[in-house]
């Protein structure tokens, strides 16, 4: 829970940082689809990487700990799999609150920034 909460902190303040960018790109003709694909795509990169490194560090982990687990196999593909899981679900949320309240924003109040 504590590693959930930490992503959607973290990227939903990089993506509602971007909430003037996101506007300017509607407004120049990109499609509310495609900056919802781009920021997706750019914002779960970060995520992926950090989840390739947990999940190295845990298996490492686990084997030095396998000694002190008592009736629980040491490498458990169910729980692995769920903390994966859970973990994409609240980064996608993270990343998708506050990007879809940036593409409701006005586009032009964000081109009247710029100047």
């Amino acid at each position: 829970m504590l590693a959930a909460a930490g992503i959607y902190s973290v990227i939903s303040c990089s993506v509602r940082r971007r909430t003037r960018e996101l506007g300017i790109r509607i407004a120049l003709g990109a499609s509310p689809a495609a900056v919802l694909r781009m920021v997706l795509r750019e914002s779960l990169a970060p995520v992926g990487a950090g989840l390739a490194l947990g999940l190295g560090g845990s298996v490492i982990a686990v084997r030095l700990l396998s000694t002190l687990l008592y009736q629980v196999p040491p490498a458990d593909l169910l729980t692995f799999s769920a903390v994966v899981l859970g973990l994409v679900a609240t980064s996608a949320a993270a990343i998708a609150v506050p990007a879809l309240r940036a593409l409701r924003s006005d586009p032009l109040a964000a081109l009247h920034h710029l100047s």
